[in-house]
């Protein structure tokens, strides 16, 4: 993965670098209000440096190894990661010296998330004085609370009753909130008839307000330029449109409005600390990134959301319902109930928390069950921050999946990486697979990728931090610089053209008679990471008074049956050497070994291998040219599972083998490096098919086995067998 530059620091934010051990000690997470409002003693002003702010910092993380060993403390990562770093938030004291314990440096960039929201409220209430109205579609000039969104969707909905209307999800939350959505299409008043669906989706996570903003932006630009501007007026004559920019409105109000900040700077006058004191009493809730769940399993009562204000910043309680969909989950990249051997903070409390069960969320259920109820063939989930455009899988290609065989890419690699790389011309942002970030499961595209083969992104909109200043929201929508005029609203006009794209999808086509019910339902199962359970698809249309239909629907097999190709290792490397290591410092003890390949071979594997039930690490460089490192593979299993690292059409040369003891007494380890050959195989792919009914009355009158692929168009005369 190529290394973006790091971003500049806010003005006024100090960076320093720390390193090594530190004695892990019980820190407080923050302070009364300089001990008591109006206090001047001095202990309370000699206590004020010991205060912890919330702080957003550059983790170094040389290799993907580094990158594992960090997801493993069980602290707060972005999604704004490169090459050789990951950006963390540090929610309180022992988030710091959990860090430092484990080895890692890092960058301070800001210093005081706090001071930050402050900062940026006030550059937001001056941006908003100083015009009537933003160049957004809306004209907004600050962010929108959870009221100013129903607000928002109610309004474009009686503005625009023709193409414009406004509905309630399934599932109420945890908190009693509804979730609501608004859809747009030139006959949205009417029944479904067989048009595509693209899905955009906001705020999922809390804290990232910019994910709604853009999801209601663009649902407010298709609602004012349908019938004005012709681009989009022709689309949604072929589309229907899904928006739901506030998929977690528990934990999205408590961020918007307990977290914005609570201001006592009326207070300074009488605060010691001349107002330090003040803004440091109220961290409130700015950057909870999860639901409202406090137990599995169990509700709460409606309205007591607020109580979690006893978790640091909203920080531990709560599912990451980017952890919660079916694809894959409970597999890598997600925190499971229990923490593991070897961690530090993991469990419940740790912000990739991937709930009881696959869909154990009532906001993930929503989703899924409009999924489930549409052909969504195009599918986009908003999120903050890093400028990256992810599409499936969400783990490498090489880690060994559910059914024993390579995870590998995903069948429609190429299709999803050319859309990305022309939406990602409009918005300048990177285009990569997700497992190029770190690996996850469990995330929203996964799921519904390999459910319904609909192609499926995530959008980390923004370089620096969660909820920047709202002019940055304006220049991410509309585009800046290079980009100006496209920007996102650019790349999301790309995505619903490739919803309507019938060289993408199927089509079903025929007559039927008028009225008629037509349905197509697949029932399977989803793989978890370690079972399945029992999953479905069943959309329907209402065929219309000329007894005729066309029906734009996703492949009828799923992309997790499509064969795929596994290279195959001979039984027996042609070269290789077994290297014996002695004692290791653990946590900081690294040690290389060098190896020289003499000819190039199809796959260079490495196993690291020691006596005792806790962790190593490996990682795998070559030295290029001028004698750099680069790396070429990593592997950092949980304690007790032993290292691999594969390197495919590995070149001659001098390879560098570092063993990381990340938690091992072991007195010693084995290091087993083999040069193979390898034949192509094929996992065994196989046919899904719908079943295709059409129903009259409720009854259904006629059934056909239906399979599909993409760009191909199947027809079909149901009049005399449906009546």
């Amino acid at each position: 993965m190529t290394r973006r530059p790091r971003p500049v620091p806010h003005p006024r934010r100090a960076r320093r670098r720390v390193a090594g051990l530190a004695a892990l000690a019980a820190l407080a997470v923050t302070a009364p209000l300089a001990a008591t409002v109006g206090a001047t003693d001095a202990a309370a002003t000699t206590a004020a440096p010991s205060v912890f702010a919330p702080q957003l910092v550059t983790v170094d993380t040389p290799g993907r190894a580094d990158r594992t060993r960090l997801q493993k403390l069980g602290l707060d990562l972005t999604e704004h990661a490169g090459r050789d770093y990951v950006e963390v938030l540090l929610h309180t004291a022992a988030d710091r010296v959990a860090l430092r314990a484990a080895g890692f440096t890092y960058d301070v960039r800001i210093e005081n998330l706090v001071e930050r929201g402050v900062e940026i409220a006030e550059l937001n209430q001056a941006y908003a004085a100083s015009v009537d109205v933003s160049p957004l579609p809306s004209g907004r000039d600050t962010y929108r609370t959870l009221a100013d969104y129903v607000a928002d969707m109610t309004t474009l909905a009686a503005d625009f009753p023709g193409h414009v209307r406004m509905f309630d999800l399934a599932n109420p939350t945890l908190d009693g909130n509804t979730v609501h959505a608004i859809e747009i299409g030139a006959d949205v008043d009417k029944k479904a008839s067989g048009k595509p669906t693209f899905l955009l989706m906001g705020l999922h996570h809390a804290r990232e307000w910019p994910s709604g903003e853009l999801a209601m932006e663009f649902a407010t630009d298709l609602a004012q330029g349908f019938g004005k501007d012709k681009k989009i007026t022709r689309m949604l004559k072929k589309a229907r449109v899904l928006v739901v920019p506030v998929v977690n409105p528990d934990g999205f109000d408590l961020s918007r409005t307990d977290g914005e900040y609570v201001d006592l700077r009326a207070l300074n006058d009488l605060d010691p600390l001349g107002g330090t004191g003040t803004t440091l009493a109220t961290p409130g809730q700015a950057y909870k990134r999860k639901n409202c769940r406090v137990v599995d399993g169990q509700d709460i009562p409606d309205g007591t959301c607020r109580l979690t204000l006893a978790s640091p910043g909203g920080f531990g309680l709560g599912v990451d319902l980017n952890r919660n969909y079916g694809g894959f989950w409970g597999g890598p990249g997600a925190a499971g109930p229990v923490p593991a051997a070897g961690e530090v903070e993991a469990g419940v409390l740790d912000p990739t928390y991937r709930g009881a069960s696959a869909f154990s969320e009532p906001e993930t259920q929503n989703i899924q069950t409009l999924v489930r109820e549409r052909q969504v063939t195009m599918m986009i989930s908003n999120h903050t921050f890093s400028n990256l455009i992810l599409r499936p899988n969400g783990v490498a290609p090489t880690t060994i999946g559910p059914d024993g065989n390579p995870v590998g890419n995903a069948p429609d690699e190429k299709g999803l990486k050319a859309l990305g790389a022309r939406m990602s011309a409009q918005n300048g942002y990177l285009n990569q697979n997700s497992w190029q970030l770190y690996d996850t499961t469990g995330t929203t595209e996964d799921w519904s990728y390999n459910a319904t083969g609909g192609y499926g992104y995530t959008f980390e909109i923004g370089a620096h931090e969660f909820h920047p200043p709202f002019p940055e929201v304006v220049d991410e929508y509309l585009g800046a610089g290079e980009h100006e005029g496209r920007g996102n609203r650019a790349a999301y006009l790309l995505a619903l053209q490739h919803a309507i794209d019938t060289s993408k999808h199927g089509v079903l086509k025929g007559k039927a008679p008028k009225g008629a019910t037509l349905r197509l339902r697949k029932d399977f199962e989803s793989p978890t990471w370690e079972s399945s359970f029992e999953d479905h698809l069943d959309s329907t249309i209402t065929v219309g008074r000329k007894g005729r239909f066309s029906w734009v629907v996703n492949p009828s097999t799923r992309p997790l049956l499509q064969s795929r190709p596994i290279e195959e290792l001979a039984a027996e490397p042609f070269a290789g050497e077994t290297i014996e290591g002695g004692t290791t410092e653990p946590l900081v003890g690294t040690v290389d070994h060098e190896y020289v390949a003499r000819r190039a071979s199809d796959v260079l594997r490495i196993d690291l291998d020691w006596p005792t039930p806790d962790d190593f690490d490996l990682e795998v460089y070559r030295k290029d040219a001028s004698g750099e490192l680069v790396e070429v593979g990593t592997s950092g299993n949980a304690p007790g599972e032993k290292e691999q690292v594969q390197v495919p059409d590995a070149a001659a040369g001098t390879y560098v083998v570092r063993v990381v003891n990340y938690a091992s007494v072991s007195p010693s380890y084995t290091v087993e490096v083999g040069q193979y050959a390898t034949r192509s195989t094929f996992t065994d792919g196989r046919r899904e098919k719908y079943t295709l009914t059409c129903e009259v009355g409720g009854k259904a009158l006629a059934t056909r086995k239906v399979f599909i692929d993409r760009g191909q168009v199947k027809r079909f005369n149901l009049k005399r067998a449906c009546r």
